[in-house]
This record gives C-alpha cells, sequence and structure tokens, in this order.
C-alpha cells in the first residue's frame, strides 16, 4: 500500500530506534488509546512490535485532533509523526503530526475488560492480537526457524512425510480413522517410519508438520492436533542420537534469548534456567537410577515397571533445574520398533530415552535407537499382534542393507511452552484442536 501521507519514510514500530528524529508514516492499529482534551496518548501495533503516538492538541490540525478523537480499538490507521526517545523508558515513540484512519472498528468484543480464558479462545481469532499471543507465536516461529537452521547446518535433507498413513506408529488407540477412496487411512502421529525408509537413501532426514493424536484428554499438556519435528540418523547409535538432541536443544534456547528479548519481556519471563541450559552439559541418567532416586530422595512411591508419571517428570525437572536425559525405559511400555537390551536384573529394556525439561516442562523429546535386525522386527510385530502386510514396506527397509539407526521427534508446542513460560499448552499454537476447542 503507498503512503497517504506525504513527505515521510514508511518504517515499522520496531525500527523507530533506527528513525530519532526523522518523520516517518506507521501504519498500525490501534489497541488502546486516551484523551485528556489537550493531548491524546495512542497505543498502536502494526505486528513488529509496539508503541505510542502522542497527539497535542495545539500541535496539530483541527482534522487530525478530530481522527484522533475518532479512533476507537482496533480501529486502522496511518500516522505520521517525529520519532522521539520516551522520557521515562526504553523505548520510543511518534511525535504525531497527521493522521489517516484506514478504518473505524465497532466496539471491539475483547475489549479493555476482563476475560476468562475459556472466552478468549472462543474468540481465537481476535485474541491472537493480544501481546500474549504475538509473543508466544513469535516465540514459535523463531523454534522453527532455529529447528530449520540447526538441521541444515547438520547436513540434514528435509523430508516430508504422508499427513494420511495406513499403518499406526504408535498407540492404534490414539488413531484418527477417515475413508479413504474405497479404504481406510488414518490421520499421522508421526512421520517417522517413513523417515527411516528415507534416510536409506539420504543419510540424515528430518520433518516438520501437523500430526494427530485422538487421545480425549483434557489436561493443559495435550492437543488434538499439533506440530511434530522427527530427525533421522543412519549409522548413529542411542549416544549420539542424544549428542544431537543436546546441541539442538541449546541451539534453540540460544536462538530465543537473542532474537526473542522483547518477546520474553512481554512474556515477564524469568530467563535464568534457560541461560544455564545453554551452558551446561544436559544430565544423563538411566530410568532404574531415576526411579531409585525419586523413591529413596524424594519419598515418592514409584512403580519401576512402568513409564515416568507426570509428577515423576516435574520431580526430576525441579530437582535438577536442567534438562535430565531418562535412559532405558522397560521395553514392554514402549514401541515395538525400539531397540532393545536386557540389563544385569533381568528386565528387557528399550535403547531409548526421553529428555525431560525444567519449570514443570516434562518431556519434550523421545527418542531411541531404532531396531535394525529383521527378524527381531519381525517378531515383534507379531508378538505384539499387528497385520504383518502394513509393515511389509517398514520390514523391507532391514531387509535391504540394513544399519545401526536412530531418531527422535521434538514436540514443537512443548517446547514453546517451556521457552515462554505459558501455563497451557493451547496458548502455544494458533488455534489449538481439543477434545473441546474445534472453532474457530
Amino acid at each position: 500500500m503507498s503512503n497517504i501521507l506525504p513527505e515521510a519514510e514508511k518504517t515499522q514500530i520496531k525500527d523507530l530506534s533506527y528513525k530519532v528524529n526523522s518523520n516517518v508514516n506507521v501504519e498500525a492499529w490501534v489497541f488502546n488509546s486516551r484523551s485528556s482534551g489537550k493531548i491524546a496518548f495512542i497505543q498502536l501495533r502494526d505486528g513488529s512490535g509496539f508503541t505510542q503516538a502522542v497527539v497535542e492538541k495545539s500541535k496539530v490540525s483541527e482534522e487530525t485532533w478530530n481522527h484522533a478523537e475518532s479512533l476507537t480499538i482496533e480501529s486502522s490507521v496511518q500516522i505520521s509523526g517525529i520519532v522521539s526517545k520516551h522520557p521515562k523508558f526504553e523505548q520510543f515513540e511518534l511525535q504525531v503530526t497527521e493522521i489517516h484512519p484506514l478504518s473505524i472498528a465497532p466496539e471491539y468484543p475483547i475489549g479493555n475488560k476482563e476475560h476468562g480464558p475459556d472466552f478468549l479462545f472462543e474468540n481465537r481469532d481476535l485474541y491472537l492480537r493480544s501481546k500474549t499471543p504475538w509473543a508466544v507465536l513469535r516465540i514459535r516461529d523463531q523454534v522453527f526457524r532455529s529447528v530449520t537452521n540447526f538441521f541444515y547446518e547438520e547436513g540434514f535433507v528435509r523430508f516430508d512425510t504422508p499427513i494420511l498413513q495406513p499403518t499406526s506408529a504408535e498407540d492404534t488407540s490414539q488413531l484418527f480413522e477417515l475413508d479413504y477412496y474405497e479404504d481406510k487411512m488414518y490421520l499421522t502421529q508421526s512421520g517417522q517410519l517413513y523417515l527411516e525408509a528415507g534416510i536409506m537413501g539420504l543419510g540424515k532426514a528430518y520433518d516438520f508438520g501437523p500430526v494427530f493424536r485422538a487421545e480425549k484428554s483434557k489436561t493443559r499438556n495435550h492437543l488434538s492436533e499439533f506440530w511434530m519435528m522427527d530427525a533421522e540418523m543412519a549409522f548413529y547409535d542411542q549416544d549420539m542420537n542424544e549428542d544431537v538432541q543436546e546441541r539442538m536443544v541449546k541451539r534453540i534456547i540460544k536462538d530465543t534469548l537473542e532474537n526473542c528479548k522483547e518477546e520474553l519481556k512481554v512474556l515477564e519471563r524469568d530467563t535464568a534456567i534457560l541461560e544455564r541450559c545453554v551452558n551446561e552439559k544436559f544430565i544423563r541418567m538411566k530410568h532404574y537410577d531415576a526411579k531409585k532416586f525419586l523413591e529413596t530422595e524424594k519419598g515418592m512411591t514409584v512403580d519401576y515397571n512402568d513409564d515416568m508419571t507426570t509428577e515423576e517428570e516435574i520431580a526430576i525437572g525441579n530437582h535438577y533445574q536442567i534438562p535430565v536425559f531418562i535412559e532405558d525405559y522397560p521395553f514392554a511400555v514402549k514401541a515395538f520398533y525400539m531397540k532393545r537390551y536386557t540389563d544385569e536384573r533381568g528386565m528387557e529394556r528399550a535403547r531409548n530415552a526421553d529428555l525431560i525439561a525444567p519449570e514443570e516442562a516434562r518431556e519434550i523429546i523421545g527418542g531411541s535407537q531404532r531396531e535394525d535386525d529383521y527378524q527381531t522386527l519381525y517378531s515383534e510385530l507379531v508378538n505384539r499382534g499387528y497385520k504383518l502386510e502394513d509393515y511389509e514396506w517398514y520390514l523391507n527397509v532391514r531387509k535391504f542393507g540394513s544399519v545401526p539407526h536412530a531418531g527422535y521427534g521434538l514436540g514443537l508446542e512443548r517446547m514453546v511452552r517451556w521457552l515462554s513460560g505459558v501455563h497451557h499448552i493451547r496458548e502455544t499454537i494458533p488455534f489449538p484442536r481439543t477434545t473441546i476447542l474445534k472453532r474457530p
């Protein structure tokens, strides 16, 4: 859009600090305003940031003052003014010379009044304009860019896996089933199985896209539709797998701290633990040792044969205040495709790890070394009652030139929730889908 107001440079709010004493044009929305009759303060946002425009009645035309008085919340405007530094705060504002309204909004449904979270998410299309979603979703964007850059630098190839899949990658009870022409298909739970086929040609590959789980959970930790990054690596064992995960998480945190200072400030995020995570090595401990620690040191009742519970993950995170790899879960509670071994106590264990983040963020990554032996994987599919014809192609990955390989999945929304510090995971995706949230 061309400038309606003349003789001023079109400028984004984020760049105002470079334009002090310059006359600029800003195109923005009004998110608040107040007037004393002689001076008006208009709070603006343009997507890149937030600023204040100051209109002094004695210094502008009658038309400009009338425009200033007419502006309502969420009206869109083009404003011309001189950039100045705020007299009290570390921010920059506009001393207005002219205003051109683009659209005067009617009364805004979620204006300056208190609303409960249910109301805000029923009106998510409008709530997205508020400061908290602005900050959280920009952090989400940073995580996506960090992951993409990390894998490019590490020599991975982007490998897009199908959304529609004929088989289960995880728990079959969590599948969304749909009719596909004259057959049944499912919305993907993970691209992992297809990535394993991909790395036999590409070496190292990753995907990044939406996945779906039909788990009927209503906790603050679950979404029915979310985004997952899956990575697979040929000729890697589980130790090497965890090394890659640690480098990636450190890169994500570092980039977020450097590039999202304003967003973290808006969210009032204490970054002390995040800063520590960049500089210190992550902890690695066996599942048995983690359970033993929780039982003996924290007085918790634990089940050595089961997964880590929510309370156990939180306790581990609270204690160490740094990410912890919990390694080698009982194979019986893990997925069929994981490599296994028998420990000194006679328990069959998976060569896997969940990465538990502090600050009650819980599991943010799950990964394992994959079973690379054809006959072992074949037998496990039979033992679990899976239809062999559905997994023939997956078995072929082992039949023809199998190699040791490993991989992992990062839950984007879980990572964003940790970085941003928001309480509920539904804050971390533009339009959340849960058992309750289906609109807009």
